[in-house]
C-alpha cells in the first residue's frame, strides 16, 4: 500500500464521477496524498468496485454515495448525508459530465437536458452548498472540470460545449469573488481524453475519437490536481490542447467552430471497434455493454431516450438541409426530416 501523508490523514475531497476517467485518476491522486476519499457516482454496483479497489491501494477511508446528478435532488442529498456523517469536505471535485453527439436538431430534447442538468446545475448546486461551508471556515479548495470544449462553438457537441462554457465563465467568475479568502477554485480543461465519454455520447465513430491521439486520464488528473493545490486558477492540460485554445482565441467563434465541426464528422476510418484503453474506463464500457447491450450509451436511470441518429447518415450540410418549414404543420421541408423529439 501507499504510504500516507499525515498532514492530509482527517481531509475529505468529494469527487463525482468517480468511477472512470478522468475522475478515477483524480481519486487515486487524492488517495496518494493522503486524503480521505467521498466518492460519487450513480451506479452502486461500480462504485463499490471502485471503492475495494481503492482500499486495497491505499490506506485512507472511501465513502461511496451512490447518486444520479441528472436529478434535481441529488446535489442536497448529497450534502445532507456528508453532514449527518460529520464529514467536513475540505476538497469538492465536479468532475462528473457527459455530452450527446449529433446536429442538434436530431438529439433526443430529454438528452439535451440532462446534460444540461448533470454539466450545469450539478456543479453549481454542489459548489453553493460546499462553498458556503468553506467560505464559513475561511478555507477550502474546488476543482471544476471543464474542457477545451468550452472555449469554442462545438458543432454536433453544441450543448456539450454550451455548458463547458459555463464552467469557465463561472469558475473565473468564483475566482473573483473569492480573491480576499484562502478558498481557491481551479478549472482544468483537459482536451480529448482516453476515457468513456465518446461512447456514453455516441461519438465514438468520429474523426476526433478514431484519428487523433488521445489524451491519458492519469497525466491530465495529475495535472489538475498539481494546479490545484498551488491554487491556479485555471490548467490547461497538455501542449496540444494548449495550442488549440491559443487557436480558437486567435482564429475567432466562426473557424472555430468550423474546425471544430470538421474534428467531429464520422471518420472513414470505422474498421474494428475502438475503445477506451483507460483500465477503468474500459471497464466501466464493458459493464455498460453488458447490461444495455448497446455498444454506445450509458445505464439510463429514469428516462428512455429517443433512438440516436445514425453516424453512418451525412450529418446536415447546405446540401441535405431541408428547404423550409411549414408554419401551418409544423412539418420541416417535404416531411423526410423532423425534429427527432
Amino acid at each position: 500500500m501507499e504510504p500516507v501523508n499525515i498532514e492530509n490523514r482527517n481531509k475529505y475531497a468529494l469527487i463525482t464521477g468517480a468511477t472512470s476517467g478522468i475522475g478515477f485518476e483524480l481519486a487515486k491522486c487524492f488517495a496518494k496524498d493522503g486524503y480521505n476519499l467521498i466518492l460519487i457516482a450513480r451506479n452502486e454496483e461500480r462504485l463499490k468496485y471502485v471503492t475495494d479497489e481503492l482500499k486495497k491501494s491505499y490506506t485512507v477511508e472511501v465513502t461511496p454515495i451512490a447518486r444520479n446528478l441528472f436529478a434535481p435532488e441529488a446535489a442536497e442529498e448529497i450534502y445532507e448525508q456528508t453532514k449527518k456523517m460529520g464529514i467536513t469536505v475540505d476538497v469538492l471535485v465536479n468532475d462528473a459530465g457527459q455530452g450527446e453527439w449529433g446536429p442538434f436538431v436530431d438529439t433526443s430534447l430529454e438528452r439535451d437536458i440532462d446534460i444540461i442538468h448533470l454539466n450545469i446545475i450539478g456543479l453549481v448546486s454542489l459548489t453553493k452548498l460546499f462553498l458556503r461551508d468553506m467560505v464559513r471556515r475561511n478555507e477550502g479548495k474546488i476543482l471544476q472540470v471543464g474542457s477545451e470544449a468550452g472555449t469554442t462553438p462545438m458543432p454536433l457537441l453544441a450543448v456539450y460545449a454550451a455548458t463547458k462554457a459555463f464552467v469557465l465563465s463561472f469558475s473565473a467568475a468564483l475566482v473573483d469573488e473569492l480573491r480576499d479568502t484562502n478558498i481557491t477554485i481551479t478549472a482544468l480543461l483537459p482536451g480529448a481524453t482516453d476515457t468513456d465519454f465518446f461512447h456514453k455520447a455516441g461519438q465514438e465513430d468520429t474523426v476526433t475519437y478514431r484519428e487523433t491521439q488521445l489524451a491519458s486520464p492519469e497525466v491530465v488528473a495529475q495535472d489538475g490536481y498539481k494546479a490545484l493545490m498551488r491554487g491556479e486558477r485555471k490548467i490547461i492540460s497538455g501542449n496540444k490542447t494548449k495550442l488549440h485554445v491559443w487557436m480558437n482565441d486567435l482564429l475567432g467563434a466562426k473557424i472555430s467552430a468550423s474546425n471544430a465541426h470538421k474534428a467531429n464528422e464520422p471518420s472513414h476510418n470505422t474498421a474494428g471497434e475502438k475503445l477506451p484503453q483507460h483500465e477503468a474506463s474500459l471497464n466501466e464500457r464493458e459493464y455498460i455493454t453488458q447490461h444495455n447491450g448497446e455498444r454506445d450509451g450509458d445505464l439510463i436511470t429514469g428516462r428512455k431516450y429517443r433512438e440516436r441518429p445514425n453516424p453512418n447518415e451525412p450529418v446536415l450540410t447546405k446540401e441535405n438541409l431541408p428547404d423550409a418549414t411549414n408554419e401551418s404543420t409544423g412539418v420541416i421541408g417535404s416531411g423526410q426530416r423532423q425534429d427527432s423529439n
